[in-house]
């Protein structure tokens, strides 16, 4: 036991030292972005949360990881938005990561994930 806290530890500061890389997008200012349909959503929570329910019109990132660069904007200063599944879950940086080395530029975190979503009673699609 002894043993695994420091790496425990350093696993946790190297989570959040990447949770921190990307700005956070508030949920209205992500509402807005839907409405006007100025974002394209990765949704990084796997196959079987996403079949649950995901934020309309998002992108399956676990399903679509190898062809990301065809189902994005052509546009690379175009919004991007990766979540998962909340504020504690640092999963979402597999997509963002994925977008920012294709070269966009505006990509952003929704740090509450579904299950903020969810919280704040906003739709979801299966």
């Amino acid at each position: 036991m002894k043993k695994t806290l420091p790496f425990i530890a350093i696993l946790l500061f190297a989570i959040n030292a990447v949770a921190g890389s990307f700005p956070d997008i508030s949920l209205g200012d992500l509402k807005t972005a839907i409405a006007s349909k100025k974002v394209t959503l990765l949704d990084v929570n796997g196959p079987v949360s996403y079949n649950k329910g995901h934020i309309p019109g998002a992108i399956d990132f676990s399903a679509h990881s190898a062809e990301l660069a065809k189902l994005l904007p052509a546009d690379k200063s175009s919004l991007i938005v990766a979540y998962c599944g909340s504020e504690y879950c640092g999963a979402y940086a597999r997509g963002a990561e994925a977008a920012q080395k294709l070269g966009y530029t505006n990509v952003q975190h929704f740090t509450p994930g579904i299950a903020g979503w969810k919280a704040a009673n906003e739709p979801t699609e299966k």
